[in-house]
C-alpha cells in the first residue's frame, strides 16, 4: 500500500500502556501492508510525576513533545490516548490532524480496592483526575481524596499504602495490560450512570501533519468510522466548553440506532457533565441526534447557558 522505503515512524510516550498502544497501531498498519516502528518520546507529564496535572497544564502535558516530534518531521505520526488530546483548536498544535481513530476499548472507570457502596466512612481514595474526584464526592460526600500520579503499576500499588483504601483507573488500561487483581482485592467497574468517563476515554488517536497526504492515506486505512463518529461528538462537547475551561468535565456517546437505509448517520446519545470543584454541584444533560458535532455543541451549550454551568466557570485548579 505504501512506497515508503523505511519503516513508518510512530512517536509515542514510553509508559507500558503507551507502548502497548503503539504496538497495537504497528500491528494494525502491518495488516494493511505498512511496516511501522515506535519512536519513544519523553514528555513533561511523564517527567514531573510529583506535581498535580492541573499545575503543569492538565490535558496536553502527555502529548506536546510527541506532537512536536511529528511536526518537526522526526516521526510520521503520533499515537495517543485520545483522552489526552485537547479538543480546542486554541490548545492544539497548528498543522496537525487526527488521521485515525483505529479502535476504542472500554470507556468506563474502575474503582480498585473496594466497591463504592462498601467503602468505609471517610475512606481515602487516590486519583489525579478532578472529573473522577467530583463525581465520587457527589455520590459519597464523606470520602476523602489524595492525588495520584505515575504509570498504571505505580498507581495500583497505592491501594493499601499510606492510608489509601482505593484508587480509580481506566478500564481500558487494565484490560490492555492484562491486569488481574490480587486475591481478595475488590474491583468495581463504574457504569457511566455512576461515573461519566473522560472525553474519548479508551480510544486511540493517531495524529499526523495535515499536509502529509501520503501518511493521511496510510492512516485512513486503519480509521474506524464508528469510533470516529462517537469520539468526535464527545470532543465537540469539550471544544464548545472552550480552551480555557478548567471545570471537571466528562462525556460519553453511544449509538442508539444503526445506519439508516440511505447510508445516513446512526442516531447517538450523548451525555455531558460539568461540575464544581467540591462535587456539591454536578450538572448532566443528555441529548440524541444524528449530527455528532452539532450534538456535542448542543449538550455543552445547554449545560453552560441553561443548567447553570456558567456560574461554575470561576473555578480553577488550586495553586
Amino acid at each position: 500500500m505504501s512506497s515508503v522505503a523505511r519503516p513508518f515512524r510512530l512517536a509515542t510516550r514510553g509508559s507500558p500502556l503507551a507502548r502497548w498502544q503503539a504496538d497495537r497501531v504497528v500491528a494494525l498498519l502491518a495488516a494493511v501492508g505498512v511496516a511501522a516502528e515506535p519512536m519513544i518520546v519523553d514528555t513533561e507529564g511523564d517527567r514531573r510525576t510529583d506535581v498535580p496535572l492541573a499545575q503543569i497544564g492538565g490535558q496536553g502535558v502527555f502529548v506536546k513533545e510527541v506532537q512536536a516530534a511529528v511536526a518537526r518531521g522526526d516521526a510520521d505520526a503520533a499515537v495517543h490516548s485520545a483522552k489526552d488530546l485537547p479538543a480546542s483548536e486554541a490548545l492544539s498544535i497548528p498543522g496537525m490532524v487526527i488521521g485515525a481513530f483505529p479502535e476504542r476499548g472500554d470507556p468506563r472507570d474502575v474503582l480498585v480496592g473496594g466497591r463504592l457502596e462498601g467503602l468505609p466512612t471517610g475512606a481515602l481514595v487516590a486519583t489525579g483526575s478532578a472529573r473522577r474526584r467530583v463525581q465520587l464526592a457527589n455520590l459519597r460526600p464523606d470520602l476523602t481524596f489524595t492525588d495520584l500520579r505515575g504509570n498504571l503499576a505505580t498507581r495500583l500499588a497505592k491501594v493499601g499504602a499510606d492510608g489509601v483504601i482505593a484508587v480509580v483507573a481506566a478500564r481500558a488500561a487494565l484490560d490492555r495490560l492484562d491486569w488481574d487483581p490480587p486475591p481478595g482485592m475488590a474491583v468495581e467497574t463504574l457504569e457511566p450512570e455512576v461515573m461519566l468517563p473522560q472525553v474519548a476515554q479508551g480510544a486511540l488517536a493517531v495524529e499526523c501533519r495535515a499536509e502529509d497526504d501520503v501518511t493521511r492515506t496510510i492512516l485512513a486505512a486503519i480509521d474506524d468510522d464508528s469510533v470516529r463518529y462517537l469520539v468526535e461528538a464527545e470532543r465537540a462537547f469539550l471544544a464548545e466548553l472552550g480552551g480555557g475551561c478548567t471545570l471537571p468535565v466528562g462525556a460519553h456517546a453511544v449509538p442508539v440506532s444503526a445506519v439508516d437505509a440511505n447510508g445516513g448517520n446512526s442516531r447517538i446519545r450523548l451525555t455531558g457533565m460539568v461540575a464544581g470543584a467540591d462535587g456539591l454541584v454536578v450538572l448532566r444533560h443528555e441529548m440524541v441526534g444524528t449530527d455528532g458535532l452539532a450534538l456535542g455543541r448542543a449538550v455543552a451549550r445547554y449545560l453552560i447557558d441553561d443548567a447553570g454551568g456558567a456560574e461554575l466557570m470561576s473555578w480553577s485548579p488550586a495553586p
